[in-house]
């Protein structure tokens, strides 16, 4: 790795990324024009410590999933992109990993939703970027590292989330990530990535272990795309949740809306104004 350059080009990259165009509310007393250390390494998944080492050079082998991470966060070109790669030692992925990448053209769609809670996985159901209503009426999910961005992880081994289940819904919702899991391991035998995945969870998680050796059918789609979640302080919002896939890119998008006029989309409003008011502070 090009020690001095990778770091030059991100910080490079940095400066040139406007608040706004990632969904980061600029602020009154912002003095950069692009973002801030702390701020990109939330986007990306790392921790800001761990980012100023790589902008000065003095942590050399990022991980190709760190990179990705960057180079989505730092909105960058294809050729920028494949630059970055290369400047960290790895080449660009190919089609036997699982993609992460969002390209500009599903970008452009994200960045019409910036006032409705969406967030993106990739086929391992490892989270890829969740914008600012979504940490709103979720959580704040720019802490996540490792494993912890991963969806799967988190249902049957981490502090879970504020959607509502029933027992039975959540055992549902749970062999269901696994099912889907399980077919993303058969299309990519070849990732790395994907494999450690697997055994890690497998060697945690029993439930894992138990759904992903079940000889049975996965249960049905889930027949309500209604969510309740439990918001700490406007109670609790119904939400209609449309995950949409993107097939060529194998990214799965999940979007929140409430019925216009309704009490469930002033709580919903509510949440996003509370939550992205305190980004701002």
């Amino acid at each position: 790795m090009d020690n001095w350059e990778f770091g030059r080009m991100v910080r490079r990259w940095r400066d040139r990324v406007a608040p706004e165009t990632v969904g980061i509310p600029a602020g009154r007393r912002r003095r950069a024009t692009g973002l801030r250390r702390e701020e990109l390494a939330g986007l990306a998944g790392i921790s800001a410590d761990y980012l100023t080492r790589l902008e000065q050079g003095r942590s050399t082998a990022p991980s190709a999933q760190v990179v990705e991470a960057l180079a989505q966060a730092l909105r960058l070109s294809d050729p920028e992109r494949d630059l970055l790669f290369r400047l960290a030692g790895h080449t660009t992925p190919g089609p036997d990993v699982v993609p992460s990448r969002v390209t500009p053209s599903v970008q452009r769609l994200l960045d019409r939703l910036s006032y409705t809670p969406v967030v993106v996985y990739d086929a391992t159901w490892t989270l890829v970027l969740a914008n600012a209503p979504f940490d709103a009426v979720m959580g704040e999910t720019s802490s996540w590292r490792g494993i912890e961005r991963n969806a799967i992880w988190r249902n049957l081994l981490g502090p879970g989330n504020r959607v509502v289940h029933t027992a039975q819904e959540q055992a549902d919702h749970e062999a269901r990530l696994v099912a889907d899991l399980r077919l993303t391991a058969s299309r990519y035998p070849a990732d790395r990535t994907l494999r450690r995945l697997v055994a890690e969870l497998t060697a945690q998680s029993p439930r894992f272990a138990e759904l992903w050796d079940a000889d049975g059918p996965p249960p049905l789609p889930d027949p309500s795309k209604q969510k309740v979640v439990d918001h700490p302080a406007v109670g609790r919002i119904t939400l209609d949740c449309d995950t949409l896939f993107v097939v060529g890119d194998d990214l799965r998008i999940s979007v929140y809306t409430a019925e216009p006029g309704t009490e469930d989309a002033d709580r919903l409003a509510l949440a996003v104004v509370l939550g992205t008011q305190s980004l701002v502070e």
